[in-house]
């Protein structure tokens, strides 16, 4: 009778035990299930052929191939990661963070991201209106580094979106050995009036020994199918290593639906942009010794450029684009025009999923 008494009780307590390990099993691939099901993978390829028309050559480039992956690990918690394959030919960590929103006009961002600050540099390539960035977007104002951030929303009447952050300062590349005493900041404020858009921004950086401070203040109007934009960059150096540095870009765009159902073009975007910048430094001093600190240099030379074109959409804007562009530069007597940098031809195919 005692063997019986002990033989049942042990299968209970296998049984028990079995039934707790399903049931955490199921709980577990539930949770994973959850958690695929808010998961979202994205990317762009940007692909394009440019002539050089002066020097008659040609190249094939890949300029972009992003992967991202995004979701949310519960209604208020999110995360980003952004990864390009192929930056010009270099893979590149973009985007690495974790997004916290208690409620719908508040939200807090820790990590690696794009800063807040300009119109123009904060887009991403499926959202460029041309093939080639602006001066703004590729050299003056283009930031991405790490940090903390917090982003509001006020609605009087027309939304205003404040963002504001506290960041290393260095940029991507020198985070693992970098220390600073300083506070490197950037802010940004957007007036969505309705058709209008006000956009005023300002953020330090310290590169090097030199701080570096910058002012953006931009404007966008849309209505219909016609968007104007003129943005405006100042950026001042400290301890008088280089002199400040003005930058401009301006441009018109006008959509043209595609009547035809049966057309593989949905959309024709007749385009044209005029930019601008004066001699431009990294903020990096170069050349220095033990007993001299080196100095700051000109990386890009003061230039116009007027760029002309047209989109072809295939799909719904932004997500299947061929832009074809035209680039003609004007540089400065005296100033170095870098390869990739003179009077071109420019087709390039936008893909977004």
């Amino acid at each position: 009778m005692k063997k019986k008494t002990y033989l049942l009780m042990a299968l209970s307590m296998v049984s028990m035990g079995m039934n707790a390990q399903n049931s955490e099993s199921s709980s577990l691939e539930k949770g994973i299930e959850e958690f695929a099901k808010s998961m979202t993978i994205g990317g762009t390829i940007r692909s394009k052929y440019e002539y050089q028309t002066e020097e008659g050559e040609g190249r094939f480039e890949v300029r972009t191939a992003r992967i991202n992956v995004a979701g949310n690990i519960t209604p208020v918690v999110s995360y980003k990661a952004e990864i390009d394959l192929c930056d010009e030919g270099k893979i590149k960590m973009l985007d690495a963070y974790t997004r916290i929103k208690p409620w719908k006009t508040l939200q807090f961002t820790i990590g690696q991201e794009r800063v807040p600050f300009t119109i123009d540099a904060h887009r991403s390539p499926h959202q460029q209106y041309f093939a080639n960035r602006s001066f703004i977007a590729k050299q003056v104002g283009n930031v991405r580094d790490v940090g903390a951030e917090i982003g509001y929303t006020w609605n009087v009447g027309f939304p205003i979106v404040v963002n504001a952050g506290i960041f290393n300062g260095s940029g991507l590349t020198n985070q693992k050995d970098y220390w600073t005493k300083g506070v490197n900041y950037s802010a940004k404020a957007q007036f969505l009036f309705p058709n209008v858009n006000l956009v005023l921004s300002t953020q330090k950086i310290k590169p090097s020994d030199i701080t570096v401070t910058m002012y953006d203040g931009g404007i966008t109007f849309h209505k219909g199918g016609f968007i104007a934009e003129a943005e405006y960059l100042y950026k001042h150096y400290s301890k008088n290593a280089f002199h400040d540095v003005h930058a401009f870009d301006g441009f018109v765009c006008y959509d043209i639906p595609v009547v035809n159902p049966k057309s593989i073009i949905r959309k024709v975007s007749p385009l044209a942009r005029y930019d601008f910048m004066s001699d431009h430094s990294d903020g990096i001093r170069y050349g220095g010794s033990d007993t001299e600190p080196g100095a700051l240099k000109i990386n890009d030379y003061k230039r116009h450029r007027v760029t002309g074109g047209v989109t072809l959409s295939l799909a719904k804007p932004f997500i299947s684009d061929i832009r074809i562009n035209y680039e003609k530069y004007f540089y400065r007597k005296g100033g170095i025009a870098k390869t990739s940098e003179k009077d071109k031809i420019v087709v390039e195919f936008m893909t977004k999923f």
